[in-house]
């Protein structure tokens, strides 16, 4: 049977995630479904006991499969999942599940209304530092300003595609930066970016839903970086559409 619904989550060092228990609170949520359903783990060239715990979990649980990728970034863990998933919607979220899995409920109606993508928007940040706040303010401004994006949070993990744009976007960004080994954490900032300008640009209609949202430590995210990353993503898909890289 097709999968109505295809979950794509990427996995990185997730051993404290595991213990947490993230991935069963995900699948009690999706076992109580009344629709046909997949997971998708997608390590990411995990330097720890990830792989391993993922074979596992997969090996008790009949409708999750892992997919295993050298360590290359958050975007390409992302698009290979999405790239293999068979659902009619596809969505992808984090493995600490800051967004919870539940906050579903409120994305998949937009669908039957005729949305093409469906983002999470963090209705408030609460506990989160100064610093990301500010980091997130900036960028709103800045968003608007270089590619005229309308959102007020583009880099919430939970966003959800039929699959029709799902594989649209993700091949177009996919043969534009083909994936390629890396060294470190990679958070890609300009990834969810590009797939939401590039949802734009091919016509998608494209709704933004408040989502609950709580603060995760994560030791992969820094002020400094993570400002000079945001903006060159931003100019670098405007370099990339000024010069028709993406082909329209």
């Amino acid at each position: 049977m097709t999968p109505y619904l295809s979950v794509i989550i990427p996995c990185y060092n997730e051993e404290d995630n595991f213990a947490r228990g993230s991935l069963t609170l995900v699948l009690d949520y999706l076992n109580n479904q009344k629709f046909a359903w997949e997971v998708i783990l997608v390590n990411d060239g995990s330097t720890d006991q990830t792989q391993q715990l993922l074979d596992k979990f997969a090996k008790k649980h009949q409708k999750v499969r892992v997919i295993s990728n050298p360590h290359m970034g958050k975007a390409a863990t992302v698009i290979s999942g999405a790239l293999a998933a068979m659902g009619e919607i596809i969505l992808f979220t984090d493995m600490d599940q800051a967004t919870p899995i539940s906050e579903l409920e409120k994305i998949l109606p937009k669908f039957s209304q005729g949305c093409d993508i469906v983002i999470g928007s963090r209705a408030n940040r609460e506990g989160a530092p100064m610093f990301r706040q500010i980091l997130a303010t900036g960028m709103v401004v800045l968003r608007a300003m270089i590619l005229r994006l309308p959102f007020k949070d583009t880099q919430c993990g939970f966003k959800a595609f039929s699959s029709a744009a799902s594989k649209r976007i993700f091949t177009v960004m996919h043969t534009i930066n083909p994936p390629k080994e890396i060294q470190g954490p990679a958070v890609n900032p300009g990834f969810d970016v590009e797939l939401l300008y590039l949802g734009r640009k091919l016509g998608y209609k494209i709704a933004e839903v408040p989502v609950a949202w709580r603060y995760q430590e994560s030791r992969r995210v820094s002020f400094v970086k993570d400002a000079i990353a945001g903006i060159t993503g931003l100019l670098l898909v405007r370099y990339r559409a000024m010069t028709q890289k993406y082909g329209f």
